[in-house]
């Protein structure tokens, strides 16, 4: 059976199980036109944070109710699991999904909605990476959403899967990919999970380090129920950003729903300073009133002590200097 015919019968099943799952939709986030949308039909807006690595906070003892209830004291309504190929296979799948399964009961028993991340930086279709810890191929890729997608295709509290966090084309060290190449594995790979969960809304990123969304003007995703994710890091563009921050990604967020699964600043003599992380809290200023004005979703990276640039400056959640402020906005949105 050739490539093409896989392709065309995972096609076929895809909108089979679409039609055959009206029933459940309603349970739900769901998008419509350029807005997310709860199970009770009102515009979500995800604010939220970005954990570290699952196997990461089960080795450092982390990985425990605690660590969502103070997600969800901070006033996050969304966490993201960032799912690293290498610790998946250190720890072991079904181990780690099992850790993934408790995760998941702490965020629906605070209220919390759950991105579930593939991270990884680089090229898919040439398996070439900018760490040997995103490592990974289209065949693992494959895999790991279909057991994402069925473990949880009766689970509404993971609403979101971000198909691969940071598509990364650099020429010599990460190989080659057009657009239209990486359109397609992103259409495969959605009509993969609509097989076995019609209804999670899966976020498509584009080059850059997930930054760059021009391409979707002319050639958006052939697909319905996804949204389009950025990373716009402070040092991505120079001031004045928010007249680049609409050309290169906001524009998006006018006919589609954006997230920005990534956002965060450190101080230039902070833990992890490193371009294109450091600025002040100006950044986060603007970039949550540009949010604002444009109704875009974000998590914050990072919900750590070490994973910079850090939210909080140990495990009794002290806050860090973008902790502060992230904390105090998130609190604040979430009481209006």
């Amino acid at each position: 059976m050739t490539m093409k015919t896989n392709i065309f019968i995972i096609s076929i099943l895809a909108v089979l199980m679409t039609a055959c799952a009206s029933d459940s939709s309603s349970e739900w986030v769901r998008v419509k036109g350029n807005k997310f949308i709860d199970p009770q039909g009102n515009e979500l807006i995800f604010r939220g944070l970005c954990f570290s690595d699952p196997v990461k906070l089960v080795s450092e003892g982390q990985w425990n109710e605690r660590y969502f209830t103070e997600a969800a004291d901070w006033g996050a309504n969304v966490v993201r699991f960032a799912v690293h190929p290498t610790n998946l296979n250190r720890m072991g799948w079904e181990e780690t999904f099992n850790a993934m399964d408790q995760g998941i009961e702490w965020a629906k028993k605070h209220g919390l909605y759950v991105i579930m991340d593939w991270h990884s930086i680089g090229n898919l279709k040439d398996a070439k990476y900018t760490n040997p810890m995103y490592d990974t191929d289209l065949d693992e890729t494959f895999r790991f959403w279909r057991m994402v997608a069925q473990r949880y295709n009766d689970e509404p509290t993971v609403a979101l899967y971000e198909i691969f966090n940071e598509p990364t084309v650099t020429g010599e060290d990460t190989g080659e990919c057009t657009w239209e190449e990486w359109k397609g594995i992103q259409e495969q790979i959605i009509d993969t999970i609509r097989v076995y969960n019609p209804n999670a809304v899966c976020l498509c990123a584009g080059f850059n380090w997930a930054y760059d969304l021009t391409p979707v003007a002319s050639a958006p995703i052939d697909r319905q129920n996804v949204a389009y994710v950025s990373h716009p890091y402070p040092m991505k563009r120079s001031q004045p950003w928010e007249e680049q921050w609409e050309a290169d990604f906001g524009f998006v967020a006018d006919t589609y729903p954006v997230i920005c699964t990534e956002i965060g600043f450190c101080l230039e003599n902070e833990l992890g300073a490193h371009i294109p992380v450091i600025s002040t809290d100006v950044y986060g200023h603007h970039i949550t009133e540009y949010f604002e004005k444009k109704g875009i979703s974000f998590t914050v990276w990072c919900f750590d002590t070490t994973w910079s640039p850090t939210l909080i400056e140990d495990w009794d959640f002290t806050p860090t200097t973008q902790g502060r402020f992230f904390k105090d906005y998130l609190q604040r949105k979430s009481a209006e």
